[in-house]
C-alpha cells in the first residue's frame, strides 16, 4: 500500500451520501489517488475507477492488491461512465461520486504544468492527449482568449490579459507556467498584495478549456443518470462556482423543481417525472477541523441525490456557466 499524496476532501459525508454495502457496484468517476475508492471498498462494496489521468496506475495497482477482486481502473473521462459501466461487465450501478476539479497530486507535479507556482512545461492536461494550454496561449486570437479568462476564471480584466499575451508571442512563444504567469501578474499590475496570486483565476480558465471541465461535467452527470439503478446514489463533490452552478442546476432540473417553458409565458411544471430525489436541501461544507487541516477543503461543496424509476432526461436544458 502506497501514502495516498492527495487527501480525499468531505470523505465522511461522502461515504454518508453514498451508503455503500458488501455487493454494491459503485463508480468513482475521479479515481486519483484512490482515497474515496479505498473507503469505499472497505464497506465490502466493488468499485469500478474511472480517470483519464495516465499517472494514476500506480496507484490503481496498489488498491488492486490490497482489495483482490474488488476493484478495476477505466481509463476514461466522465463522458464515458456509461460506456465503462458496459464494459465493466457489472450488471446494476449502486453509486456514483464525482470530485470535480485538478487534485492537490496534479499540481505538486510540476511538469504537468498546472500551478503558476512552480516552474514547468505549460501543459495542463488531465490526459495525455489534445491540445496543451501553450497551444491556446499561443494560438488563439484576443477574442476567445478574453473570453475564456471572463467565464472560466472569471477575470475581470480578461481583455487587458489576452492583449499582453498576443503583444508578448510575437516575440516569443510561451512554453513554461511560470513565464506565462509572470506577463499575465505585470499586465494586472502585479497584484501581489491581492488575497490570491494575480494569474490563478488566467491559470483556471486555461485548464478548464484545455481539459474542458464543465462540458465533461455535464456528460458526466447526463452518463450517470442513464446508468444508475433506481435507488442508486449521485455524490458529487466542487470546487468552485462554476462547477457547483451546473451540478445544482442538473439537480434542480431532475428533481423536477424547475419551471419549463418560455420565461415570458406562465409558469409551467415539466411534464417527465423526476429522475432523482435530493438526499438533502443545498450543499454539504467541510467542517472547521477539515478546514484547519485540508486547505483544499475550504471552498467545497457536497450535492447528492438519489435515482429514481423514471427515464432519464438527457441532454441539460443549457450549460449553467456559459
Amino acid at each position: 500500500m502506497t501514502d495516498a499524496p492527495h487527501a480525499p476532501v468531505l470523505l465522511a459525508e461522502v461515504i454518508e451520501a453514498l451508503a455503500p454495502a458488501p455487493g454494491d457496484v459503485v463508480i468513482d468517476a475521479t479515481f486519483g489517488a484512490g482515497g474515496y475508492t479505498r473507503a469505499i471498498l472497505k464497506t465490502g462494496a466493488q468499485v469500478v475507477a474511472l480517470d483519464r489521468d495516465p499517472t494514476v496506475q500506480l496507484h490503481a495497482d496498489a488498491v488492486a492488491s490490497d482489495f483482490p477482486g474488488q476493484f478495476q481502473l477505466i481509463r476514461t473521462p466522465f463522458s464515458g461512465l456509461a460506456q465503462a459501466f458496459a464494459d465493466s461487465g457489472k450488471a446494476k450501478l449502486d453509486g456514483a461520486v464525482f470530485d470535480i476539479g485538478v487534485s492537490s497530486m496534479q499540481l505538486d507535479q510540476a511538469e504537468r504544468g498546472f500551478s503558476f507556482m512552480r516552474d514547468g512545461p505549460l501543459d495542463m492536461r488531465m490526459s495525455d492527449e489534445g491540445a496543451t494550454a501553450a497551444d491556446i496561449v499561443n494560438t488563439w486570437d484576443h477574442g476567445p482568449l478574453a473570453h475564456i479568462f471572463k467565464l472560466y476564471g472569471e477575470e475581470r480584466q480578461s481583455g487587458r490579459v489576452a492583449t499582453a499575451i498576443l503583444r508578448r508571442r510575437v516575440e516569443q512563444s510561451f512554453t513554461r507556467t511560470l513565464d506565462l504567469a509572470e506577463v499575465v501578474e505585470k499586465a494586472l499590475g502585479g497584484r501581489r498584495g491581492a488575497p490570491i496570486h494575480p494569474a490563478t483565476r488566467v491559470f483556471q480558465a486555461l485548464r478548464i478549456a484545455v481539459n474542458d471541465e464543465l462540458g465533461e461535467l455535464e456528460r458526466g452527470l447526463e452518463a450517470a443518470e442513464a446508468t444508475l439503478a433506481p435507488g442508486g446514489r449521485l455524490a458529487v463533490v466542487t470546487f468552485h462556482s462554476l462547477e457547483d452552478r451546473i451540478v445544482k442546476a442538473f439537480l434542480t432540473e431532475r428533481t423536477g423543481n424547475s419551471p419549463a417553458g418560455s420565461r415570458h409565458a406562465p409558469m409551467a411544471v415539466d411534464p417527465r417525472k423526476p429522475s432523482f430525489t435530493l438526499q438533502f436541501k443545498g450543499a454539504r461544507e467541510a467542517g472547521d477541523e477539515e478546514r484547519s487541516t485540508n486547505p483544499r477543503a475550504r471552498s467545497a461543496k457536497l450535492r447528492a441525490a438519489v435515482r429514481t424509476d423514471a427515464p432519464a432526461w438527457g441532454k441539460m436544458a443549457g450549460r449553467a456557466a456559459a
